[in-house]
C-alpha cells in the first residue's frame, strides 16, 4: 500500500462555504494576535519544543514564522516589530551546537538565524554575512542547508553570495542527480522539497533536471502514485515534507500528467492526516497535503482539484479549532489558515519558499 491508512481520517462534512472559511481564518489570525506577548513571544508547543524551556524563535515552529504568517495574513499586528524582538532575543541568547545542530546550521532559513532575520528586515550586509556564513554546510538540503538561504540571497538581490552558494550546493551533488544530507546524525539520501532534491532543485531554479530521476522513483498502483521519502527507504510517507504531496507541490508542471494526477488522487483518497497525531499543519499535516490538490489544480485548471482542496481546507480549520492551539507556521493552525486563505485565492504559494521567489 503506498501509504499509511491508520494515519488519515474521512473528510469532515462541511462543505466549502466561503463566508465561514473567511471567517474561521480570522478566528485563527486573532487568536494568534491575541496570544503574543512582547516578552515571551509565543507560547511553545511541546510538541515542537523537545520540552525545552522559553519560546521557539525560528521561521519552521517559532516566532519568526508567526510574524511572516500574520504579515502574510494582513493582520493588525506589528510582524516586523515582533520579528525583530524575536532577532534580537535570539543574539541575546544563541542556540548552543551540538552533534544534532552544529554551530554552522546557526545561519540556516528555517531553523537558524538567516530566517529569523529576513523576516526582520535585518540590513542587507547582515544578512549577506548570515547566507556566507551557511556556505559548506553538510546539510545538503532547504531547511538548514545552503538551498534555503541561496533562496534568501536571491530575495535580497544578493548576486555575489547566490553565486556562491550555487557554486556550492551544485559542488555537493551526487553524481547521479542527488544530494546526500547529513543531518541529526544521520547521512541519507531524500527527494522531498526540505530535506532533499526537489528542495534543492527549486533553489537552484533547476526542476527540470529532476523529472528523470523522479520518474525512475516513481511508485505506482492502481492509479496511485507515491515516491518513498528517499532511494532504499521503505519508511511510507504521503506528506509535504516526504511523499507525492511535497514532490507535486514544489515540482508542478514540471510533473508528468500522469504522475501529477496519480499523486493527487492517492492524496485525495487517503483524505486528511487525523487529528492527534499528524494533524491541521502544512509539514506533515491535512493543510500541505491540500496544497498538493490546490497545486494540481493551478496546473491543470480542473475545478474539480480545487473542489478538493478546499474540501481539505475546511477540514484542516476544524482540526485547528478542535485542537489546542499550536503557534507554529510549519505544525499549528496560522499555516492552514494560510492554505485556507489561499484556497479562497485558488492560488498555491506555498508559505514562506513560494514567497521568496515571487
Amino acid at each position: 500500500m503506498l501509504y499509511r491508512a491508520d494515519w488519515h481520517e474521512p473528510l469532515t462534512e462541511r462543505s466549502w462555504d466561503d463566508a465561514w472559511v473567511r471567517d474561521a481564518v480570522a478566528a485563527l489570525t486573532q487568536d494568534a494576535v491575541a496570544a503574543y506577548d512582547a516578552d515571551e513571544l509565543w507560547p511553545a508547543h511541546a510538541s515542537d519544543s523537545d520540552g525545552e524551556p522559553g519560546p521557539l524563535l525560528d521561521v519552521y515552529s517559532g516566532a519568526a514564522g508567526m510574524a511572516w504568517a500574520l504579515a502574510r495574513l494582513g493582520a493588525d499586528f506589528d510582524a516586523v516589530g515582533a520579528a525583530r524582538r524575536t532577532h534580537e532575543r535570539f543574539l541575546a541568547k544563541p542556540p548552543e551546537p551540538s552533534p544534532v545542530a552544529p554551530r554552522e546550521w546557526r545561519s540556516s532559513l528555517l531553523g537558524g538565524e538567516t530566517g529569523i532575520a529576513y523576516v526582520a528586515v535585518a540590513p542587507h550586509d547582515d544578512l549577506v554575512a548570515l547566507i556566507r556564513a551557511n556556505l559548506g554546510n553538510p546539510a545538503n538540503e532547504l531547511m538548514w542547508g545552503v538551498a534555503g538561504t541561496l533562496l534568501v540571497a536571491r530575495a535580497i538581490g544578493a548576486e555575489d553570495v547566490a553565486r556562491e552558494s550555487v557554486d556550492a550546493l551544485r559542488a555537493a551533488r551526487d553524481d547521479d542527480g542527488l544530494w546526500t544530507q547529513r543531518v541529526y546524525g544521520y547521512t541519507f539520501r531524500s527527494l522531498g522539497p526540505v530535506h532533499g532534491l526537489v528542495g534543492n532543485a527549486f533553489a537552484l531554479d533547476d526542476l527540470a533536471s529532476t523529472v528523470a530521476i523522479v520518474r525512475d522513483l516513481a511508485l505506482r498502483e492502481n492509479g496511485h502514485v507515491n515516491w518513498m521519502p528517499g532511494p532504499g527507504d521503505s519508511n511510507v510517507r504521503l506528506q509535504w515534507c516526504h511523499g507525492a504531496p511535497g514532490l507535486i507541490t514544489t515540482l508542478g508542471a514540471h510533473l508528468d500528467e500522469d504522475l501529477l494526477l496519480g499523486g493527487a488522487q492517492l492524496t485525495w483518497d487517503a483524505g486528511p492526516f487525523e487529528h492527534a497525531d499528524k494533524g491541521c499543519g502544512i509539514c506533515h499535516g491535512t493543510a500541505g497535503n491540500g496544497y498538493a490538490l490546490l497545486k494540481t489544480f493551478e496546473v491543470t485548471q480542473d475545478e474539480l482539484w480545487l473542489e478538493r482542496a478546499r474540501a481539505f481546507a475546511v477540514h484542516a480549520l476544524e482540526q485547528a479549532q478542535a485542537l489546542p492551539p499550536r503557534y507554529s507556521l510549519f505544525t499549528g493552525g496560522i499555516g492552514a489558515a494560510l492554505f485556507a486563505q489561499d484556497c479562497l485565492d485558488a492560488r498555491a504559494r506555498f508559505p514562506v519558499l513560494d514567497w521568496l521567489v515571487e
